[in-house]
């Protein structure tokens, strides 16, 4: 029985190919995708959101990041693959480790729907002088029980909700192009697809999306989806705002076929190199660059409208009750000793669909006790069913869909007594979440520029953490959405007034103990003087915050008082919503320290 990496060295064999590539990705560059598109997890087992998989005749290798280089070595144990650990000292390029392993002039295959144009262009003068060969999905012949695409229902999002019509949001990209008579824009990443039609589906795991495409001209959007995952009456509303309607797989064809004097204007970053070679290099054309960072709709999406952001601060209270029943069943069980991790993520799915705007986890959701959470994106299933005892820290990051708006929670509780180092810790993780929370700063300012207040503090005890401090966060869509975040890299995305960030500095000690402390917060107005205009946070999350862990003689008075206010608005807003007896648990966790 051949296994699915001798599956794909056949082929390649009988292609003539050295090695083959093989990202994480979909034709949509989506974070998480299809099962039809897993094929990297196919081959290696590895099944983390981010890592390519790198096969050739006789090696093969697996790329990842911080957050999955405990769970990747365990999940491709026995499959011949060795991991390659990014940013860490003497770790390789892939394209480094290709001009080692493949002979003189040999041929690497991509599958072209999964690289955009920059980076095939990028990879190619990487590989020289191997070639790439842009080969068309051979998994379909290779993966006998592949699963089919899905096409579940999908529906529209009340105007309520989202705070704009279709049409207002095409005048929106209309306007963002008027330099141009006559242009077509394609929109490949299903969750501008979704923004732009306040569309939603259950089409990806974790994700409310349906899987479609769209392309914006100044006469019309157009959407090219399955006939069955529409009702009539639905489309019925679409068209009356603009849309036009297309079959599912008529994408490629209508972009070719559009006109050749309008402007082709791409989004390079989510523009895959099939569609390129297909609709543009096969009828000799040109495009025009995106010039928004992460595309005109990631960029008109990012700074959400005032309905969006009322919204939020509703989701947020709702969030927060079901992390106040959470957090009063795990004091309850404790003494019992049957809490483990998946029991605990059970129960907090559980307390959200209680409300009835709860429309799923935003996210695999992470519960470390202990060592477990050492590992920033830990996976349950890897150990199996992890006792919960009443001593370390637990850490739980978990989110939630509601119709008002996404959520994304961090917390770490102290399971017992603490060691001095352990509270140190834990309130230094503190301090860096509570110093970016009262960031002022001046417009035009980068998330980059802000990193280090979240940071300093964990620097400032002989700490780090890899991954970065905050990301945008979708509006009933994906949990992680670009293009703004806040991280030691350069992104040159200024921070504005409306963009919903994550706020989560952390600390991991190997084979010891995890702490993350993570809020969400809006950047909105702060003042305008003869200085310039100024912005600042608005923190939204309203989940009470575990004072057991903090050693008050380093907190520091500014942060105290911050994390009294915190706590009293948390009580003020909360209280009202919650039983007696929730209520008053509530107080003594959030009485001032």
């Amino acid at each position: 029985m051949y296994t699915p990496i001798q599956k794909l060295r056949t082929y390649m064999a009988d292609n003539n190919l050295s090695a083959f590539i093989v990202p994480s990705n979909d034709p949509y560059f989506s974070e998480y995708i299809p099962d039809r598109y897993a094929c990297r997890g196919w081959l290696s087992g590895f099944r983390g959101s981010a890592g390519t998989l790198v096969i050739t005749l006789d090696k093969a290798a697996l790329w990842t990041d911080s957050r999955y280089f405990v769970r990747a070595e365990q999940e491709m144990a026995g499959r011949g693959i060795e991991l390659k650990k990014l940013k860490m000292p003497g770790t390789e390029s892939i394209e480094e480790w290709l001009l080692e392993h493949c002979p003189a002039e040999g041929i690497v295959g991509i599958d072209g729907a999964l690289f955009a144009l920059p980076e095939f262009e990028r990879m190619r003068e990487a590989l020289h002088p191997l070639t790439i060969y842009v080969d068309r999905d051979p998994f379909d012949a290779l993966w006998e029980e592949r699963p089919d695409l899905p096409n579940a229902p999908a529906y529209l999002l009340d105007e309520r909700y989202s705070g704009a019509s279709v049409s207002q949001k095409h005048h929106a990209v209309r306007k963002a192009f008027a330099a141009y008579s006559d242009f077509i824009y394609p929109v490949v990443a299903l969750d501008d697809v979704a923004w732009l039609l306040n569309m939603r589906g259950s089409d990806v795991v974790y994700n409310p999306l349906a899987i479609a495409n769209a392309a914006v001209t100044p006469q019309a959007i157009h959407l090219f989806i399955e006939c069955t995952q529409l009702p009539a009456e639905t489309r019925l509303v679409l068209e009356k705002e603009g849309v036009v309607f297309h079959p599912a797989d008529h994408f490629a064809s209508f972009l070719s076929e559009y006109p050749n004097e309008a402007e082709r204007i791409i989004t390079q970053e989510r523009w895959s190199i099939a569609l390129h070679l297909q609709t543009i290099l096969e009828q000799g054309l040109t495009i025009t660059s995106d010039p928004y960072r992460g595309g005109c709709i990631a960029h008109l999406k990012s700074q959400k409208n005032q309905t969006e952001q009322d919204g939020f601060r509703i989701a947020m209270k709702k969030e927060a009750i079901a992390w106040i029943r959470l957090w009063r069943y795990i004091e309850e069980q404790l003494p019992f000793g049957t809490l483990t991790e998946q029991l605990l993520a059970s129960k907090i799915a559980e307390f959200r669909a209680l409300d009835p705007d709860y429309r799923g986890e935003s996210f695999f959701p992470i519960l470390g006790y202990a060592q477990n959470g050492a590992m920033p994106h830990y996976a349950m299933d890897i150990n199996g069913s992890t006792p919960i005892k009443a001593e370390g820290f637990l850490l739980i990051d978990s989110g939630g869909h509601y119709l008002y708006g996404t959520t994304d929670t961090t917390r770490t509780f102290a399971m017992g007594p603490l060691t001095a180092e352990q509270k140190r810790d834990y309130t230094a993780v503190l301090r860096g979440m509570i110093g970016l929370s009262m960031a002022k700063f001046p417009a035009g300012t980068r998330g980059a520029l802000l990193d280090i207040l979240a940071r300093g503090p964990v620097w400032s005890v002989g700490r780090s953490y890899l991954h970065g401090t905050g990301h945008g966060i979708g509006h009933f869509l994906n949990v992680h959405e670009g293009p703004q975040n806040i991280r030691m890299e350069e992104n040159p995305v200024p921070l504005a007034p409306g963009m919903v960030l994550s706020n989560e500095p952390g600390i991991y000690v190997l084979d010891a103990y995890g702490i993350r402390t993570e809020n969400m917060m809006i950047c909105v107005q702060h003042e305008e003087n003869l200085q310039g205009t100024f912005y600042k946070f608005e923190t939204i999350t309203r989940c009470p915050i575990d004072t057991a862990g903090v050693d008050t003689t380093l907190l520091g008075e500014e942060a105290r008082t911050w994390l009294n206010d915190y706590h009293a608005t948390a009580y003020k807003e909360l209280a009202p919503l919650l039983t007696q007896e929730e209520a008053t648990w509530l107080k003594e966790k959030t009485k001032a320290i």
